[in-house]
């Protein structure tokens, strides 16, 4: 039950992380779009220079999530994998609540 509860957590941690790092991509986007409107020249090849700069690190981020998920992703396989059966059971019976709620009229 800890390892769940401490793969959860990790979960919910990686996945509020590549949120922050989406809100800042798309806040540092829409503030390289508004400042490129007015710009030419050299502006311009500073500009292109900062946005390739902002899509690299948005790439190496990825990347970071994606390392730090590996794990989680690899502890979830190895229960699945070590527990077919528990895991078609916690599958029917989440499916039969699902059922049960959606067929309920009142």
């Amino acid at each position: 039950m800890a390892r769940k509860n401490a793969a959860q957590a990790a979960s919910d941690q990686i996945k509020d992380q590549v949120f922050s790092e989406l809100q800042a991509l798309i806040e540092e986007s829409e503030k390289l779009l508004n400042d490129s409107a007015a710009l030419v020249g050299e502006e311009a090849e500073t500009l292109r220079a900062q946005v390739s700069l902002k899509l690299r690190q948005a790439r190496q981020a990825a990347s970071n999530v994606r390392d730090k998920a590996q794990p989680v992703v690899d502890a979830t396989q190895d229960y699945i994998g070590g527990h077919p059966w528990q895991t078609v059971a916690v599958s029917a019976g989440f499916g039969l609540v699902v059922g049960l709620l959606l067929g309920r009229r009142y």
